[in-house]
């Protein structure tokens, strides 16, 4: 049996003890009118629908943000995306969805859709834009494998960026209520002495949680 040997095994201990994935996050806020909901009311959280884009907002966010505003302190009664998108059909569907938020006030203002978007007690749309990408990467590692044996040596970097820009709807006067703008940068590391260990940083996970936290507050004007 290979062991590892005394000084590679304190080596490992001590890169776990003093490395981890690290992230920096960001949110800024921009009002443009005055927000607030009563019972009844409801949100929806959507994204860019003309899969597949290079712009495509990841539809798991959407889902991470919508989960994080639903739930919590301060919670508020989020629609479940694909309900609403059977429910409008056809206006959300990928063929006929707005691209941009400057289609929004034109579909917004149509009044089938108004009166459906009433009777589901909608109050604000949030529309979510943005990515998370790989922006930055350094180090390398090497396997072997022989006979008996087998490891990894080396050490890598990268660096994430989540950026995200979110929107909210008022779907009852067909504006803008405000903008929210989300951003984490993260480090990963994964040091190798025999095995890999990777030290991942939750950059995507971070910006969620950021910017569902500011919009609960947002929609519901407790700053």
């Amino acid at each position: 049996m290979h062991r590892l040997p005394g000084f590679g095994a304190l080596l490992v201990g001590l890169v776990i003890a003093h490395l981890s994935g690290c992230v920096t996050s960001t949110i800024q806020e921009v009002r443009e009118a005055d927000t607030g909901m009563e019972s009844g009311d409801a949100v929806v959280v959507l994204g860019r629908r003309t899969r597949p884009t290079p712009g495509e907002t990841e539809m798991d966010f959407i889902s991470c943000v919508a989960n994080g505003m639903s739930r919590g302190d301060n919670s508020v009664s989020v629609i479940d995306e694909q309900q609403f998108l059977d429910d409008m059909f056809p206006w959300f569907e990928p063929r006929t969805a707005p691209i941009n938020t400057s289609d929004l006030p034109e579909l917004i203002n149509q009044p089938l859709l108004a009166s459906r978007l009433d009777q589901m007690g909608l109050k604000y749309l949030v529309w979510i834009e943005g990515s998370t990408r790989r922006t930055d990467s350094a180090g390398s590692l090497t396997c072997t494998v022989t006979a008996g044996a087998a490891g990894c040596f080396g050490f890598l970097s990268w660096e994430n960026d989540s950026s995200y820009e979110a929107s909210v709807w008022d779907v009852k006067t067909g504006k803008t209520a405000g903008r929210i703008s989300s951003e984490a940068i993260g480090t990963s590391y994964m040091p190798a002495i025999i095995i890999p260990i990777p030290l991942i940083a939750r950059v995507r996970s971070s910006a969620c949680s950021s910017l569902a936290g500011q919009l609960k507050s947002f929609v519901q004007n407790k700053g």
